[in-house]
């Protein structure tokens, strides 16, 4: 699959995909004999591995870790999976992070609201 073919399939663009490329992310992607990216089934589902994980946030560098490891076959297996259960516990602070803050945002939309109403009640009755 060309270049251009996954990244409009993912959404991504060929400079990302380039990027990750550079970055060791994508360190297998072959070229035709005409030097033309050629993406591989597996390619791809590296692109959407990545893909997911940079959308949660995770940093390149531990996804550059995490594949260099997994380059280096199954002896890594426990670092690897450590590597997914830190990077999961991060997401579920983040996720808490989030979930309080929406909560505040909430309290104080309706502390609005209430004043609101009660503006508006004070104004239809000529106050």
């Amino acid at each position: 699959m060309k270049i251009s073919e996954v990244s409009e399939k993912y959404n991504l663009s060929v400079d990302t995909l380039r990027y990750y490329e550079k970055a060791g992310l994508l360190p297998n992607v072959q070229k035709n004999a005409g030097g033309i990216r050629d993406y591989s089934e597996n390619d791809c589902n590296w692109v959407e591995f990545i893909k997911c994980m940079r959308g949660a946030g995770l940093p390149v560098a531990v996804l550059k870790r995490y594949i260099e490891l997994f380059q280096q076959g199954e002896q890594t297996l426990g670092e690897r999976k450590q590597i997914l259960i830190d990077e999961r516990q991060k997401l579920i602070e983040k996720r808490d992070t989030i979930q309080a803050t929406i909560n505040r945002l909430d309290f104080k939309i309706n502390v609005y609201e209430q004043t609101i109403v009660k503006r508006e009640k004070e104004l239809l009755q000529g106050k």
